[in-house]
């Protein structure tokens, strides 16, 4: 009886592209005249899904708000960054780790330089993105699931 070859794993990264992009400055060009001491917030976030055989997209959105000290906004971006991912012969939590830790640090830099082009290409100084450590995210974001989960199972119980 011959015995099965077991499957190579691959992981290969077949595209980037940015699947949206806004940009809004809703006070200029008065904002302009004004002290440029922003309160920056950046939210971030990740999700995936299949789109066909072992085949991903990842998108790595990021919403970036500048408000000056009257809590009037300067500027807004949105992006979602984008990826489409093969990954043959890997499974189960190492899968959701590749498309939740792995994937969006290869995207990230391509957020980070489409946010720093819109803020400039808007006549803002630049803005670069620090690092963001996707591990602790996924980390975070696993913990916060078992505890709703945990949450919702002891009160239907």
């Amino acid at each position: 009886m011959p015995e099965e070859t077991p499957v190579q794993a691959k992981f290969a990264l077949q595209r980037i592209y940015t699947k949206d992009v806004s940009f809004e400055s809703p006070a200029s060009p008065v904002i302009f005249t004004k002290a440029w001491k922003p309160k920056i917030q950046v939210d971030l976030n990740t999700r995936s899904k299949a789109v066909a055989d072992n085949t991903y997209e990842v998108i790595l959105t990021v919403t970036i708000t500048a408000k000056l000290e009257d809590d009037e906004t300067a500027f807004l971006v949105e992006i979602h960054q984008a990826g489409l991912f093969v990954a043959e012969g890997i499974e189960g939590e190492q899968l959701r780790q590749l498309l939740g830790i792995a994937c969006p640090n290869m995207l990230f830099p391509y957020l980070r330089e489409a946010v720093d082009a819109l803020v400039v290409k808007g006549g803002f100084p630049a803005l670069a993105l620090q690092p963001v450590n996707f591990e602790v995210l996924y980390r975070q974001a696993e913990e916060a699931q078992a505890a709703r989960q945990a949450e919702t199972s002891s009160t239907t119980h």
